[in-house]
């Protein structure tokens, strides 16, 4: 099988063949845009079951871009996942359920995030009165995204489609959270992509409800106002912002135990929301 090699994402490969797009999930790890010097060994192949897994779950509340599993080239197997090819809409959607990560900071300033005036008094992990949406405009390879408002939103597609992609975004949230409170995780908040199709209609793509793109935290150990156990990423940029890297420089090499300590929480992730073993 010859194929041809888009680009590179922070974390996924991106090909096309005979006019599918393959993604290849590869175990690189990035923060703050950045991606890190030491891969977390079998992270790919986790956040590519997360996906297949949570997508088939997804699938009456919106179409996805998967195609197939099958049919890849030679060494794909486990990562990769044959898609259709989409337009996508160049931004990232949240939803939030608790402050964390970029939404603290926002709120931390203004008391508002992406526009929404939250209540004072707020912490981190607080849990919000009600999931709100979110979003942010991709930046370039190794910038941050920037964060905007719905009107900007409304300016990149349209009202009718805009309030569509919000309702899709929360719904996704509030069928993961219910889910995933009866396995003992709070879904924080989680990232969702989309995609316009040929003939015009939205999509989901991506990634969806994976340790990447999600904050999951046990819910036996949450408490406001400190650190979260968090069974994603979040373990690495916490790491990193204990040695005082903040983005603005080489990224450090990972130590072995924190990479150890890295896939263990991985796999705790796949073995929670799916009660499989890996």
């Amino acid at each position: 099988m010859t194929v041809e090699f888009l680009r590179s994402g922070s974390v996924r490969d991106l090909y096309i063949d005979q006019g599918d797009l393959i993604l290849f999930a590869s175990d690189r790890v990035a923060v703050h845009g950045i991606t890190l010097p030491t891969p977390i060994p079998d992270k790919g192949r986790i956040l590519t079951s997360l996906t297949l897994w949570w997508f088939e779950r997804l699938a009456d509340i919106i179409p996805n871009h998967i195609i197939s599993t099958a049919n890849l080239p030679a060494g794909f197997s486990g990562r990769a996942i044959r898609c259709r090819l989409l337009k996508m809409v160049p931004m990232e959607f949240i939803a939030r359920g608790y402050l964390a990560g970029s939404g603290l900071e926002e709120y931390e300033l203004t008391g508002r995030v992406s526009g929404i005036d939250l209540p004072p008094g707020l912490v981190r992990g607080s849990k919000l009165p009600a999931p709100i949406f979110t979003l942010a405009r991709k930046g370039e390879p190794g910038e941050r995204d920037v964060p905007c408002d719905f009107n900007a939103l409304v300016n990149e597609c349209g009202i009718e489609t805009a309030c569509e992609i919000r309702r899709i975004t929360l719904e996704i949230y509030r069928r993961g959270a219910t889910y995933l409170a009866e396995r003992g995780i709070i879904l924080a908040d989680t990232k969702v992509e989309f995609g316009w199709t040929s003939d015009g209609g939205i999509m989901l793509g991506d990634e969806v409800l994976t340790s990447d793109s999600s904050r999951f935290w046990l819910r036996n150990n949450w408490q406001p106002g400190v650190i979260q156990f968090a069974l994603d990423r979040q373990f690495v940029r916490d790491w990193l912002m204990k040695i005082g890297w903040s983005g603005r420089s080489s990224p450090p090499l990972l130590p072995a135990d924190i990479v150890a300590e890295a896939r263990n929480r991985y796999v705790m992730s796949f073995t929670y929301i799916t009660g499989g073993k890996w």
